[in-house]
């Protein structure tokens, strides 16, 4: 499989701030591709200059095969952008937004006319195509705005905060037309706040802080590379001593809350053969035993405060 991105040693700097710095990675033909960070990590300003908006001040990428620097026209054929705000025009109707882009990138009409009504009927706009886009919700212009990044069928989706502050209906439309997109061919690069947006849609996420990628991998993989540590969650039918819990192999700290004991285990396998036989030598019959793995909320929070797994 080849990569649809290729970043080696891309670099931006606005005066003293050093806004993405020297960063590396690819994203592969097929797959999404999620690209976090907390506000002013660098996420927008790579987007950026992988979309040929701003250029780099060091560093190559190469996207679909092209240096997005040296061959943009080329690079720009082949892939769509969703901005978080919409770049749609607003005293031009839906239709002739999309029959403009059609234009832009030379599509003749009759195959602008045939994809623009898919698309508009696929995101539940059909109805709406000839009303001006001032009068559209903020949800239906994204939608729109989705609709005119697909419009020449792109083989690469760039999209940065689809999703922000819309509406559910309008949230599960367009994840849902993403997730089709993907499973269709389409790879999609997608940079969101939404933890359990990247983890519900994406194959690897990369995670920036200050300008630099600080993990890379499958978001079950960065989930449970993050903590060492173990949490296993118990509860018995009657009354058990918590100090003698704490004192069991595998077992770091034991703390109750309310029926439950809340368990901290260095060694998750001998901590939970731990509690099995001292519930049979106490006569304390396990009710439920729970692992809690971390999520990738926690993956996020711990990788963007600096600390280290």
């Amino acid at each position: 499989m080849s990569d649809a991105i290729e970043v080696s040693n891309l670099t931006k700097t606005f005066g003293p701030t050093i806004a993405v710095d020297h960063i590396s990675f690819s994203v592969r033909e097929g797959e999404i591709f999620g690209f976090l960070g907390p506000n002013g990590a660098g996420k927008t300003t790579t987007t950026r200059m992988l979309t040929g908006v701003i250029p780099p001040d060091e560093g190559t990428a190469l996207v679909l095969g092209f240096d997005i620097t040296r061959s943009p026209v080329l690079a720009k054929q082949g892939f769509g952008v969703v901005p978080e705000t919409s770049n749609a025009y607003t005293d031009l109707s839906a239709w002739e937004n999309l029959m403009l882009m059609g234009d832009l990138y030379g599509l003749p009409r009759s195959r602008s006319a045939e994809r623009g009504s898919e698309l508009l009927d696929t995101l539940g706009l059909l109805e709406r195509k000839d009303q001006k886009v001032q009068a559209y919700s903020k949800g239906m212009k994204q939608r729109l705005i989705l609709a005119m990044a697909l419009l020449h069928e792109p083989g690469l989706l760039f999209l940065d905060e689809p999703t922000s502050g819309l509406d559910v209906q309008s949230t599960q439309m367009i994840l849902a037309l993403l997730r089709d997109l993907n499973r269709a061919g389409t790879t999609i690069f997608l940079t969101t706040h939404n933890m359990e947006e990247a983890n519900r849609l994406c194959h690897r996420v990369g995670i920036i802080r200050a300008g630099k990628i600080v993990a890379l991998d499958a978001p079950e993989k960065l989930k449970t590379a993050i903590d060492r540590v173990h949490k296993i969650e118990v509860s018995f039918d009657g009354k058990v001593p918590g100090d003698a819990i704490a004192r069991l192999e595998g077992v770091i700290s034991a703390n109750q809350t309310g029926d439950k004991w809340q368990i901290t285990a260095e060694n998750r396998d001998a901590a939970i053969r731990s509690l099995v036989t001292f519930s049979h030598q106490n006569g304390a019959k396990i009710v439920t035993l729970n692992t809690l793995a971390p999520s990738l909320d926690d993956a996020f929070l711990r990788l963007t405060q600096g600390a280290h797994p």
